[in-house]
């Protein structure tokens, strides 16, 4: 495996960043793997079945238990990678605002992560992928030949996950958004385990003043440079 073909991308929630890793995976005909997706497959299956999701125990006997595929789907051109759970299409209803206020919790749980960042691995294992989350750079890939941190301000992610939501049918209040946003910011960069962090090797970008084709750009020039 060669470790240029692997572009970890990290950065906290309603930056942007699966909208842009799927842009440049097109671009670059690289396998795109999002990891948040794993652990909303994990904890809506938690919710499913009405188990605490801060109860660890549970919550890593799910997380071992569960069968999760991603599956291209050329005709679904917003979100054609579509993640599969125990054989279900989950793609949308991991996306609603329960998961997302309690994905935090269960992404925390060390022994989830370490069930989870085994999976990353081994799907990453042959290289030509970009995959995106909170700790990729840090602790799954630690040997990405490019990292990049992406961020914005808490303004521009709220507005972003606020309109992501709303588009979507789901009902929404920004103010609510934006207060989710700050405390999982606060919760995701201080919990014990693989918390989210910048990797010392990372580019930072941060993508408050840039559309989507510019941010796609900036990683796709940095992927040349590592690629020269």
């Amino acid at each position: 495996m060669d470790k240029e073909t692997i572009i970890a991308v990290d950065g906290p929630a309603g930056a942007g960043k699966s909208t842009v890793s799927r842009e440049l995976a097109k671009r670059l005909g690289y396998v795109y793997i999002d990891t948040g997706a794993m652990y909303r497959a994990i904890t809506l299956k938690a919710l499913r079945k009405k188990i605490d999701v801060k109860d660890e125990e549970p919550l890593i006997k799910l997380a071992a238990a569960a069968d999760l595929t991603f599956v291209y789907d050329e005709n679904q051109q917003d979100a054609p990678n579509r993640i599969y759970m125990d054989g279900e299409d989950v793609s949308e209803e991991i996306r609603t605002a329960k998961v997302s206020r309690c994905v935090s919790f269960v992404s925390a749980v060390s022994g989830v992560r370490k069930i989870l960042t085994g999976k990353q691995r081994v799907l990453a294992q042959n290289g030509y992928v970009v995959m995106d989350g909170r700790d990729i750079g840090t602790t799954v890939l630690p040997r990405a030949g490019l990292k990049i941190y992406l961020t914005a301000s808490l303004e521009e992610r709220t507005k972003r996950r606020y309109e992501e939501l709303t588009k979507k049918g789901q009902e929404a209040n920004y103010e609510e958004v934006k207060k989710d946003l700050a405390w999982r910011d606060q919760f995701d960069s201080s919990r014990e385990h693989s918390p989210l962090a910048q990797a010392d090797d990372a580019v930072f970008v941060d993508t408050t003043d840039m559309t989507i084709s510019e941010v796609v750009e900036k990683m796709a020039e940095l992927h040349r440079g590592v690629a020269l």
